[in-house]
């Protein structure tokens, strides 16, 4: 049984984040430079099985794509090239780095850590994971 990978794209670092093999919780993995994600999710897929991959899908507030989507559907390709047996799901990402920024400050972290936009990438993509697991559940009476 596979686990869920939420990537956080951004142009120069992405966040990731795993579900355990049950899909029940999403955490934090890592943030890297961007060009670095998948030779890390190649070594990563070597020791834990990867069922799907859940790119975030930035949205403008009335709905549109955001600017960085045209470079965020160059990497998904990438990434269906590299791991062409593995879904490849889409999740709205709106407000998730100012919900990872606020929950930082609800948590006590330093000013420091709340300026660190590695930190702060991991729990968007965190943030993505939850967010997909939420919306994907089956309720079970």
């Amino acid at each position: 049984m596979g686990v869920y990978i939420a990537i956080d794209f951004g142009k120069k670092l992405t966040g990731l984040a795993h579900t355990d093999s049950l899909k029940i919780i999403a955490s934090g993995l890592t943030t890297l430079e961007t060009q670095k994600v998948i030779p890390f999710l190649s070594d990563y897929q070597k020791e834990i099985e990867i069922e799907k991959f859940v790119v975030g899908q930035p949205k403008q507030r009335d709905g549109n794509d955001s600017e960085v989507e045209k470079e965020i559907l160059l990497f998904v390709i990438q990434l269906q090239n590299a791991f062409p047996n593995i879904l490849i799901a889409r999740q709205d990402e709106r407000f998730t780095s100012k919900m990872a920024f606020k929950s930082l400050i609800e948590t006590g972290a330093k000013k420091k850590t709340r300026k660190n936009k590695a930190v702060l990438d991991e729990i968007s993509a965190t943030l993505i994971l939850r967010s997909f697991l939420e919306s994907n559940s089956k309720l079970i009476l």
